[in-house]
């Protein structure tokens, strides 16, 4: 039998909304037979907490609702998952209530320190199970905060106009409707609170891989994203029957 290629270690993946970060690492994962994290769902899941409480994002109340929040993500690229107190919300957290809220709640530095440790011992636990490949981590602070230490850090960008279009079509397909140019203004806000904010804010790492999605496909991005994971020697083949 042929052997597998798999990954080796962490993979960070950051970059705003709009620029096929979602879509491109549950494909790389699965590509090399990684797991998968989206820290944006967690963020997403800790603020809904915060809506169903009835209280405001932007206040300290708010913060600790999301902090004590019991928010579970899978790491399946094939079926990831992200749960609240058990339920899966995984369709409640994409529509715009959330989506509106997001960036107040993640603002909270009591906040994302305790989505930061959540990620990190998720991320430990994958990369100390020697049966696992490694981890594709996406999100909007993974190279700079979570993982600085990742072996490859890739920021994904696109222009304001392309990430409108790609949002508002996924919204289209999801039945939540919207328009290209409230989209658009949705999209310019939201960059401009997360890249603003005065804890861990959405920037590149210094050492950061920048990766212009607006004239590719998502096989183009992939493509560069495989060809990166291979040059840093981050692949790896097991034959049947082999751990790492």
């Amino acid at each position: 039998m042929v052997g597998v290629e798999l990954l080796r270690g962490v993979v960070a993946l950051d970059g705003p909304s709009g620029t096929g970060k979602s879509t491109v690492a549950k494909r790389l994962a699965r590509d090399f037979g990684a797991r998968y994290l989206d820290t944006g769902s967690m963020y997403r899941a800790a603020t809904l907490a915060v809506l169903r409480a009835g209280v405001e994002p932007e206040s300290s109340a708010g913060a600790d609702i999301a902090v004590a929040a019991a928010v579970q993500a899978g790491t399946d690229p094939g079926n990831p998952t992200i749960c609240l107190d058990g339920e899966n919300v995984a369709a409640e957290i994409r529509g715009l209530p959330v989506t509106s809220a997001v960036s107040a709640v993640s603002a909270h530095p009591v906040v994302r320190h305790a989505l930061v440790e959540l990620q990190r011992r998720i991320i430990a636990e994958v990369l100390a199970d020697e049966t696992r490949a490694g981890i594709v981590v996406e999100g909007r602070d993974i190279g700079t905060v979570v993982t600085p230490d990742a072996p490859l850090k890739v920021y994904l960008t696109a222009s304001d106009e392309i990430r409108a279009s790609r949002r508002s079509g996924q919204d289209r397909r999801a039945g939540r409707g919207g328009d290209h140019a409230s989209t658009l203004l949705a999209v310019q806000r939201r960059d401009a609170l997360d890249s603003g904010r005065a804890t861990s804010p959405l920037r590149p790492a210094e050492d950061a891989v920048m990766l212009d999605t607006s004239e590719l496909d998502i096989g183009g991005v992939l493509a560069a994203l495989r060809e990166l994971v291979r040059d840093r020697g981050l692949s790896w083949s097991r034959g049947p029957g082999m751990v790492r």
